[in-house]
């Protein structure tokens, strides 16, 4: 009998973090690294949220909250949902957990017994599947092709839901391959979700403002009032507001739901920062405009790389509607040798040897469950995803 949890056997650390630590690793030894595998915008926190975490510690705002968050920003969060997706809910109906991981992770583990199946569209966050499976729970992969831009299918959720089925885990605009669906797509979602009651729904919300091409967001019970009592919609402020490292997620559902990932939050990590959730009433009730002013810059970026990696020899890259990431299919250079010597049987070969070789951090597409495929994330500056797109075009055309 080992000393571990079993359950730990069952999960891999993150391998987004494990890629751009070692990225770190390799500037602190000298190495010229161009890190494009973070999901973190370079923006920094625009200055009136600093200002209200700044003033909160001064007017002594440092002592312990409510388990799952203060009135005030349960409030904003309610009030954010009415005026941006036209949904009502009470304070009582708001969680506030230390980023929208832990939203996840306390809704999934407060919900999940042995054998309880979780429906997830691949390619996906790498967390998903991990925390299911930490949860006792089975992940069940529902692919979504390159062809059909990385959108799940009706038919494919169809056929992906048992009577083991629990949750449905729904993340647009999609982290790695940044697809967003219209309206109609989404209806289409919901539809069959409407003929199997007994499934929940999860919706991740996080690049909710992260949208370009005008294209507009729309949630599924947004789109689908009838699944209002059976769906967490889940949101936070890492990527819009640029607040990756003041840890803030929050969802909205059923009280009852809600009650319970309280319960467990009051036995892990308690409130989250006092300072940060007097920030983030700020970033919600305050002013947005910066939002769109850094979509300009995201949509210029994503133009450049997308454009760039269509260039490079046996890459293919699909122009994504949202997010800040594409997700590139490197099928036509599996089974060739790099420059070095190294041959490439897959994505986690290619992404080893770009980074060796060329100095380019990336993520390989089996740690979001699709392979031959790789993640790039274009939220740095514009020079360096220039820099970084002749190495990767240089890398491939050296490939033998």
């Amino acid at each position: 009998m080992g000393f571990f949890a079993d359950s730990l056997n069952r999960i891999q650390p993150s391998a987004t973090i494990a890629v751009a630590t070692k990225a770190r690793q390799l500037q602190a030894q000298g190495r010229d690294i161009i890190s494009l595998s973070a999901g973190e915008p370079d923006f920094d926190t625009p200055v009136n949220i600093k200002e209200a975490a700044i003033r909160a510690m001064r007017e002594g705002k440092t002592k312990y909250t409510d388990v799952d968050g203060i009135p005030e920003l349960k409030a904003a969060i309610a009030a954010k949902f009415k005026r941006e997706n036209g949904l009502a809910y009470e304070t009582s109906q708001v969680s506030v957990g230390t980023g929208g991981k832990q939203v996840l992770y306390n809704a999934l583990m407060a919900t999940l017994n042995p054998g309880d199946e979780v429906v997830i569209p691949a390619p996906c966050w790498v967390s998903y599947a991990d925390i299911v499976l930490l949860g006792g729970g089975k992940p069940v992969f529902a692919p979504c092709r390159i062809e059909d831009g990385y959108k799940l299918q009706p038919a494919t959720l169809e056929k992906a839901i048992t009577p083991q089925t629990k949750w449905f885990i729904f993340n647009a605009p999609c982290n790695p391959t940044g697809a967003a669906y219209s309206k109609g797509e989404v209806k289409a979602l919901t539809d069959v979700l409407m003929r199997h009651s007994h499934v929940w729904v999860l919706t991740d919300d996080m690049y909710e403002h992260l949208l370009y091409d005008g294209h507009t967001f729309w949630t599924p019970v947004q789109v689908e009032p009838g699944l209002y009592e059976r769906t967490l919609t889940m949101n936070g402020l890492s990527k819009a507001y640029c607040m990756t490292g003041w840890r803030l997620g929050y969802g909205a559902g059923p009280a009852p739901l809600i009650k319970a990932m309280c319960k467990l939050q009051s036995q892990s990590t308690s409130n989250p920062s006092s300072i940060t959730q007097w920030a983030a009433v700020e970033a919600l009730n305050g002013p947005q405009q910066f939002i769109e002013q850094h979509n300009k810059v995201f949509a210029q970026r994503r133009d450049l790389v997308v454009s760039m990696l269509n260039q490079a020899r046996g890459l293919k890259c699909p122009k994504p509607e949202g997010a800040f990431y594409v997700y590139p299919s490197c099928e036509g250079l599996i089974g060739k040798t790099s420059a070095k010597g190294v041959r490439i049987a897959n994505d986690e070969d290619f992404v080893t040897a770009l980074l060796d070789e060329e100095g380019v951090a990336c993520v390989h597409g089996a740690a979001f469950a699709m392979s031959p495929f790789f993640r790039i994330s274009y939220a740095t500056s514009t020079d360096a995803l220039e820099e970084a797109c002749n190495r990767i075009q240089r890398f491939c055309g050296n490939l033998r």
